[in-house]
């Protein structure tokens, strides 16, 4: 067994020039060794601190299987020889395939756990990540003292280095700024300091007040082992972080794991052929609402785009190569005729353009298709029956909104999916506190409109769900308000919502926890563009940063009179653009595409926790089991091939540097087999 572990420690040393392990590779000589199997698994060694956490999220989201030690649990299993490695078959395993620590050495240097993990790492060729820690030898770095330096980064710009580049961080376009989202509050402290021999930075800040550079990010290779050494702190939720998190995981799993991720970004316009009720800047309320006091909308001019804001989003998108998903009630679009004459310059130019945009169904007039509503209360509550039972609306009268919106759209000649929907105000799924339960009309209409994609609010429920037969596709509300038309009235009723009763807002900011009021209210004039913008495109390329599928939401009022949707759109990318190379691309799938992602997603999750997926590595081999049916997400390099019954084929499509796909056996087989390139 020593002769053995020998031989796994040369191959440990050997390193490819993509620094990338060449497993069951042998000294020059030597008897062949048997090749140890690999699990495509990670081990998590928590201590409950935010790096840690936040590299653990990004595995969960990726789809990466791990196991968790919790540091804080006194009944937690030890770090032994056995808790690591194992035989199966006779055959060497390594029960893990990377190992993410909260710093070098969380154990103790020379301690029993310590010694049995940088054992393991040596003998299988384990990478282990150091999620946080300061300069010092010990992680092949000079102290900040000799040259480097500690302290606050926010707002500094840091590099990918030409190694960075070159390797797991090559899906990166260059430079990159940490965040410095308040003046008062120290948001990512860090050390940048000098590598030395065997460290290789991938990841560097110019030396403040000094000269050179300092690594704030890069590889340690000593005595048989290889460290990722981080040396800022962080949280899951951080942008900096989010940019570096893919890399992180690839350099961990050396590139070869369970799970996929691919940024995306949707956005989805409602309500386009109707219009939009405006906020009243004097009432602080929208006239026609029935919470409105005194005012019934008779007299307000609605926000309705024009035939020129048409013609200026289908330019739109070519310039920015973007596709917006139309959300249409014809219906409203009919009466609008109906109601001037006769005609819509409107609907006539998006009806010539209809080609360039998705379009998915609103319900033909976009009533409230939950339970009646009774409005002689504020807030309003659900109408009776005679029985004390709650009052809906049909399942005839809900089949018909979504059947009679359909049809249009076909004698139009617009590319709809009859599978996708989006109800008014998400109307017809509970809707607390009134409506705690789904109109239970809603699946039966679901199912007689074949549709399988129902939108659902992400604010109110994350998670994906079934409605009958059908699935819901949660949705991020972006805070640009269905009811305003101008900059002057978004920036009134941002303040209303986020400005303190003493600074003559609502005081909603103050009642609620999870809220914070703004210092002082917004200028009407600047307020948009200075504050809202950049804090709504910030939100937005969170959500494409952290791999989240999920499509966001405005309104048809928001292309119309100040566009006050293009600025937000146009940041994110252009943002986006900014800090990612060409082969990673701003993915933009439709919404039944949306929800399929979303549903394997949770699946394999579930498969997961259930430990029903069984991955390894043995040499260039991978193999994969799940359960029948079960869309397995693997993420390999290039030039990695998919065995098939006779012959193999190429694996996936490209993305980042590498190559994935939601996958299953090929026919007749149990097991997914990928065959690595040779150099691997």
């Amino acid at each position: 067994m020593a002769q053995r572990a020998r031989r796994w420690r040369n191959t440990a040393a050997a390193v490819t020039a993509a620094g990338i392990i060449t497993a069951g590779a042998v000294a020059p000589g030597a008897a062949a060794a048997e090749e140890p199997r690999i699990d495509l698994k990670v081990l998590v060694v928590d201590n409950g601190d935010s790096p840690v956490r936040a590299v653990t999220a990004q595995l969960k989201s990726t789809g990466v299987p791990y196991t968790t030690v919790d540091l804080n649990d006194a009944d937690r299993p030890k770090i032994t020889e056995s808790f690591l490695s194992d035989t199966v078959n006779g055959r060497p395993r390594a029960k893990y395939q990377g190992v993410v620590l909260p710093n070098e050495s969380p154990f103790g240097a020379g301690s029993a756990e310590q010694t049995a993990l940088e054992t393991y790492e040596r003998t299988y060729g384990i990478p282990q990540v150091d999620a946080y820690t300061w300069a010092h030898p010990e992680v092949g770095l000079d102290y900040t003292s000799e040259g480097g330096w500690a302290g606050t980064l926010d707002g500094r710009e840091a590099s990918v280095t030409a190694a960075g580049k070159a390797g797991w961080f090559g899906y990166l376009d260059g430079a990159f700024r940490f965040e410095d989202n308040s003046a008062s509050i120290q948001e990512s402290y860090g050390y940048v300091a000098r590598p030395r021999a065997g460290f290789t930075s991938y990841v560097d800040l110019p030396v403040p007040g000094g000269t050179g550079r300092g690594s704030l990010v890069g590889e340690y290779a000593h005595d048989g082992r290889r460290e990722l050494v981080v040396t800022f702190a962080y949280n899951g939720n951080q942008q900096q972080f989010r940019l570096l998190a893919r890399g992180i995981v690839e350099w961990l799993t050396q590139g070869v794991h369970l799970g996929r991720t691919r940024n995306s970004f949707a956005v989805h316009i409602d309500d386009v052929f109707a219009p939009d009720s405006r906020w009243d800047t004097e009432r602080d309320c929208t006239p026609g609402d029935f919470d409105c006091a005194g005012g019934d909308g008779e007299g307000t001019t609605p926000i309705r785009m024009t035939a020129d804001d048409a013609a200026h989003a289908a330019q739109w998108q070519r310039e920015h190569g973007f596709t917006m998903d139309m959300v249409y009630n014809a219906g409203s679009g009919e009466e609008w005729k109906t109601q001037h004459g006769g005609t819509d310059a409107l609907t006539d130019r998006l009806l010539a353009d209809k080609a360039q945009y998705r379009w998915v169904n609103h319900t033909y007039t976009h009533p409230f298709l939950g339970c009646v509503q009774d409005t002689s209360t504020v807030p309003w509550s659900c109408a009776k029956n005679a029985d004390g039972s709650t009052k809906y609306m049909s399942r005839a009268e809900i089949a018909a909104q979504i059947r009679d919106n359909h049809n249009w759209a076909v004698n139009k000649g617009l590319p709809v999916d009859r599978t996708e929907l989006v109800t008014g105000e998400h109307s017809g799924l509970k809707t607390l506190p009134q409506q705690p339960d789904d109109n239970p009309n809603l699946a039966g209409a679901l199912a007689d409109t074949g549709v399988k994609w129902i939108a659902s609010d992400n604010s109110r429920e994350p998670e994906q769900r079934a409605i009958g037969n059908a699935l819901t596709v949660p949705r991020h509300p972006m805070n640009v308000y269905y009811n305003v038309g101008t900059a002057a009235e978004m920036a009134d009723e941002y303040n209303w919502v986020y400005t303190s009763r003493a600074d003559g807002g609502s005081g909603v900011c103050e009642d609620n926890p999870t809220s914070t009021c703004l210092d002082e209210p917004l200028d009407p004039t600047t307020g948009y563009a200075e504050h809202i913008v950049p804090q709504e495109a910030r939100t937005a390329l969170g959500h494409v940063l952290a791999g989240d599928p999920r499509p966001h939401y405005a309104h048809q009022s928001n292309l119309a009179e100040d566009r006050l949707l293009y600025p937000v759109m146009e940041k994110v990318l252009d943002d986006y653009r900014a800090l990612f190379a060409d082969n990673t691309p701003l993915e933009n799938p439709r919404h039944s595409a949306i929800g399929t992602e979303v549903q394997r997603r949770a699946a394999w999750q579930t498969a997961l926790a259930n430990n029903r997926v069984t991955a390894y590595r043995i040499g260039g081999t991978v193999t994969v089991t799940a359960p029948s049916g079960t869309q397995i997400p693997v993420t390999a390099p290039e030039g990695t091939k998919k065995e098939l019954l006779l012959g193999t084929t190429p694996f996936g499509t490209p993305y980042a540097g590498a190559r994935s796909a939601w996958t299953t056996p090929a026919a007749l087989q149990s097991a997914l087999t990928l065959k690595l390139p040779q150099s691997l």
